[in-house]
């Protein structure tokens, strides 16, 4: 980019600088004046403008949050939109946002302070909180939370589907409610494995395994980086567990009575993904 003008005390650059411009007439005194006005009014202006966008500046810092839900949102749709076109991609977006927000409500039910819902591309979404609840308990509730949400959310694409006729929301449906059943391997840290954290934590290792047989036969970058944070957090847990320490073990005492709504709800839902799939299932015909 080149500059306009030159430097009293330093030689001009041969490449950027210009010859100096012919130095103006001096003004007459009206002149004069005329020409400070010229350039405080503008000053007034510019000073007058900084203030108010200031103000505005400390009003959107608290919705910073917010902000980053949408910007995130917006590139999801954006390379989502790659593979299925952008209305597909806004529809399934949405669905995860209203998973995410399942998590987000039984966190700040918990007494959690949870981020906004933060998108990343094929990797899906993501909520930062500082703990999942006090015990195995809370941390059920709170990875089921986002299934529930999520498979509702799904299931609310089923009557739009029947009345309008249009397979574009039994498509959505259909991918909304296989994305919760993903969800619900009992894996940490899929939501499936936050349950089994209040039910049988060795399940873990059956997860583990069902995730290792999907990542050799379905080789995806995705499904293999999820093996691996599966493995490290399956074995972290399950090496602390072992070593008996007192918080460890009241960690993942749960009440009978607790367990037994957590495995209703799991398995219930796991159900309803699975019936609801084959409901919105379409046949594709691949041309020869």
């Amino acid at each position: 980019m080149s500059m306009y003008g030159w430097l009293p005390s330093e030689e001009p650059s041969s490449a950027t600088v210009t010859s100096p411009a012919p130095s103006p007439t001096p003004p007459a005194p009206r002149e004069e004046r005329s020409l400070l006005r010229r350039i405080i009014t503008p000053l007034i202006v510019l000073g007058a403008l900084a203030l108010k966008f200031g103000k505005a500046a400390l009003l959107i810092l608290p919705k910073a949050k917010i902000l980053t839900t949408s910007g995130t949102m917006l590139v999801s749709i954006a390379a989502y939109s790659l593979i299925w076109g952008w209305w597909f991609a806004l529809g399934f977006v949405v669905l995860l946002l209203v998973h995410e927000m399942g998590h987000v409500i039984q966190l700040r039910r918990e007494g959690i302070e949870a981020s906004a819902p933060m998108f990343i591309p094929f990797l899906g979404a993501a909520v930062m909180a500082k703990s999942l609840g006090k015990d195995a308990t809370a941390e059920a509730r709170v990875g089921l939370a986002g299934p529930v949400l999520g498979t509702l959310g799904a299931l609310a694409c089923i009557p739009i589907a029947i009345a309008t006729g249009d397979d574009y929301w039994r498509a959505l449906a259909f991918v909304g409610l296989f994305l919760n059943l993903f969800n619900l391997l009992p894996v940490v840290p899929l939501d499936g494995g936050r349950a089994m954290a209040a039910l049988s934590p060795w399940m873990w290792w059956v997860g583990l395994a069902a995730m290792a047989v999907l990542a050799f036969a379905f080789p995806n970058p995705i499904i293999l980086l999820i093996l691996l944070l599966a493995a490290y957090e399956t074995y972290r847990r399950w090496k602390q567990r072992k070593t008996n320490d007192p918080k460890s073990m009241a960690y993942y005492r749960v009440k009978p009575s607790h367990r037994a709504i957590v495995a209703a709800v799991y398995l219930g839902l796991i159900a309803v993904c699975v019936v609801g799939m084959n409901l919105t299932h379409l046949e594709r015909s691949i041309p020869s």
